[in-house]
């Protein structure tokens, strides 16, 4: 059974967002002072910034007790920056994470976390009925979203409408089963994690959620090479519960090549992957 009142670990990942973190950080930190009743802790994982983004966590938190940050100096990627936040997961009991530009309010997030109640997997949903949406994608980021969601549901099937909006909750239970098969570091993490959960057999709910598009994001400024490098690691994840993983072996280094042309980090391997892994077939 749920824990009344569970403990909260609410991961940020954050590349060069000296500007935009600050309020971001006070407003979760206020918000979860005044509304949550039970133990909450914030960290923000830096993944090879280069501005002042961890100095200005430092001085968030000097002021706010809850909050602390993980600094990795080199470039890891949003889904690389998650995967060592949630190796956190023994510190609460539900453990989520939100984006650092802010489009994702306090009062939403709380949503998922109250969906925890009846679920192991609570995720902000942008296109389903309930939403509010106060600034809309632009018309190239909306179609690459749905093109790509289109794509992520004839390899995977898992009927979820919005597998990128970027706050979710997870029960620690969840997190600590699946954390061993992320792989992802790039923006398809969503899609390894979510679809671990489902391998797993754990329930996730898509919920409602308000949400801001927010101009300026680095995901914006390069959204061509961050959609070309989401395609290669969604289609390396269906190979990996795929009978024919072990035959593309050789293909390896040119799987690292192309990731490194890309200027994104390749996916996490391990000796155990192979073996590991259960085939779909």
């Amino acid at each position: 059974m749920q824990d009344a009142n569970p403990s909260l670990l609410i991961l940020i990942p954050a590349y060069n967002e000296e500007s935009r973190i600050g309020p971001v950080l006070r407003a979760y930190a206020e918000y979860f002072t005044q509304r949550y009743r039970a133990r909450f802790s914030i960290v923000v994982i830096l993944n090879g910034c280069v501005d002042n983004t961890l100095g200005v966590v430092n001085e968030m938190a000097a002021e706010w007790p809850q909050i602390s940050a993980l600094n990795f100096p080199g470039r890891i990627g949003k889904g690389g920056a998650l995967i060592q936040g949630l190796k956190l997961f023994p510190l609460a009991d539900l453990i989520g994470f939100v984006d650092a530009d802010g489009a994702t309010p306090p009062s939403a997030f709380h949503d998922l976390v109250e969906r925890c109640a009846d679920a192991d997997c609570a995720i902000g949903s942008r296109w389903i009925a309930g939403a509010r949406i106060h600034q809309a994608q632009s018309g190239v980021r909306r179609f690459v979203s749905r093109g790509g969601n289109a794509l992520v549901q004839a390899l995977f099937w898992m009927r979820i409408r919005d597998t990128q909006c970027g706050a979710k909750v997870m029960r620690r239970s969840a997190v600590e089963r699946i954390h061993p098969s992320l792989r992802i570091t790039d923006m398809a993490f969503d899609i390894n994690l979510l679809y671990s959960l489902k391998r797993e057999g754990f329930r996730v709910v898509e919920v409602p959620t308000e949400w801001t598009d927010k101009l300026g994001s680095t995901l914006t400024k390069g959204l061509i090479r961050a959609s070309l490098s989401a395609l290669l690691s969604v289609i390396r994840l269906r190979l990996v519960y795929s009978p024919f993983y072990r035959m593309l072996r050789p293909f390896r280094p040119i799987e690292t090549w192309l990731y490194k042309q890309l200027s994104s980090p390749a996916p996490l391997s391990s000796k155990n992957e192979p073996s590991d892994v259960k085939s779909d077939s």
